[in-house]
């Protein structure tokens, strides 16, 4: 079975056990819900920062995996820590330290 035809038989059984309600002004609800949603979408400052190379070479890295812009990738991690909607995933044994690198000594 295809996520789609899961995802629907999951939101026809929870419409038949009676776990949906009508929105009482619907029309006000989804005004309120479309500002909400224009505002959190209007860019209207420019800002300019200095990274490392490592970690906006990092970054565009992990872009790629995404398929969305490195711009907008910076932007909505930027929104989440602001509005504390950012939650740092539990470090996996492969990611790189935080600790800045020591030099080697050669030898």
């Amino acid at each position: 079975m295809d996520k789609e035809s899961k995802l629907e038989e999951e939101v026809l059984a929870s419409f038949e056990r009676g776990e949906w309600q009508s929105v009482p002004n619907l029309k006000a609800e989804v005004a309120r819900f479309a500002s909400m949603a224009s505002a959190s979408l209007v860019k209207d400052k420019r800002v300019n920062i200095r990274m490392s190379s490592r970690d906006l070479e990092d970054i565009q890295a992990r872009v790629a995996e995404e398929a969305i812009p490195y711009q907008t990738l910076m932007a909505s991690v930027l929104h989440k820590f602001v509005t504390g909607r950012l939650v740092e995933p539990p470090p996996s044994p492969a990611s790189r330290s935080s600790e800045p690198r020591q030099k080697r000594r050669s030898s």
